[in-house]
């Protein structure tokens, strides 16, 4: 970090907004406030989590809208009841608060418990503030391991809220996986009533992004062009396409660059860090959140087949047909 002026790490330098971000911000917003439910998807390494942290700073800043989230980090366990639990402890005030275990009593302390959340709302055409019930916004991070029936458990349970007089959201986020699933046939129930949106991350601004980690990791000392040449940034721009993968090359690069005394870092330099197969089949799919396990669990297959079909070693026929499958449920090829 001495060697090239850094005085911060590249994993932790803020918010970077594209228009693209800030649109979708404006969008989620609004529709938060209608009491839906929504999936927000986004390849792995995209910015999901720092956009979401984002969403949700500027939404607890707000006079209108109680923020709650699921802590669990096993995401393929969590279930209905452990997104109500979240809900309980967002929302209650009681120090030793005891969460139902009897679903009917559950749902209705919850509904009871909603309807006590107020906030002072400006009424503009009345120029004054009124108290009105509160927007309950419930994120869930990594939602794309969550079983249909949880998901069709929240449908109801916003339904519930709605009827009751107040207002639930659910905001899910996933890899891209989860909006293709609501897609199917077989969630139809929920894909037909879920707003889903996709965070394009950085596409189109990698070497703007590139820059400007540079100028925040040095404040701003140092040109980005003292650490990496043009050439290198525009190299760079076009191999990689998420913030994950550019803070992890760069690192990489400036990690050697120090051990062999290059300074500035060429394209070059950089080419000979870029990992083979970079943008193959296999990567690209997992990006997406689809691992040979799950593909195997679509398509019906073996997970062996799956894998040879990944490393191009199934006969051309065989190969053209899981192709054919996967287009078929919506896999992106």
């Amino acid at each position: 970090m001495e060697y090239f002026g850094l005085e911060k790490e590249l994993d932790h330098l803020g918010y970077f907004e594209t228009e693209a971000q800030a649109h979708l911000e404006k969008e989620l917003k609004k529709i938060i406030g209608q009491g839906r439910l929504i999936a927000l998807s986004g390849i792995v390494g995209s910015g999901k989590t720092t956009f979401l942290q984002r969403l949700i700073n500027d939404l607890s800043s707000t006079k209108e809208i109680i923020v709650s989230r699921s802590l669990a980090v096993e995401s393929d366990k969590v279930s209905l009841s452990t997104l109500i639990t979240a809900l309980f402890y967002d929302l209650s005030t009681e120090k030793d608060l005891k969460v139902p275990t009897q679903p009917e009593k559950r749902e209705r302390r919850l509904l009871a418990l909603i309807q006590k959340c107020h906030r002072e709302r400006f009424v503009r055409r009345q120029l004054r503030w009124r108290i009105a019930p509160a927007i309950v916004a419930l994120f869930v991070d990594d939602a794309y391991g969550l079983h249909h029936r949880t998901l069709v458990g929240l449908k109801r349970l916003i339904e519930l809220v709605r009827h009751n007089g107040g207002t639930l959201s659910v905001i899910l986020a996933g890899h891209p996986k989860l909006k293709n699933d609501l897609k199917r046939p077989a969630l139809e129930e929920i894909g037909g009533r879920t707003n889903a949106f996709a965070l394009e991350g950085i596409r189109g601004h990698q070497e703007e992004y590139i820059e400007w980690v540079l100028k925040q990791a040095t404040k701003n000392k140092l040109q980005p062009t003292e650490i990496l040449t043009q050439e290198a940034i525009t190299f760079l721009g076009e191999r990689l396409s998420t913030p994950l993968q550019i803070e992890q090359y760069l690192t990489l690069a400036m990690t050697e660059a120090y051990q062999v005394g290059v300074k500035p870092i060429t394209a070059e330099f950089m080419e000979t860090f870029l990992a083979i197969g970079l943008d193959d089949l296999e990567p690209s799919l997992i990006r997406h959140g689809y691992n040979a396990k799950t593909l195997a669990e679509l398509l019906n297959d073996r997970t062996s087949e799956v894998r040879s079909f990944l490393h191009g070693q199934l006969p051309p026929g065989r190969t053209t047909d899981m192709r054919e499958q996967m287009l078929k449920i919506g896999i992106p090829l």
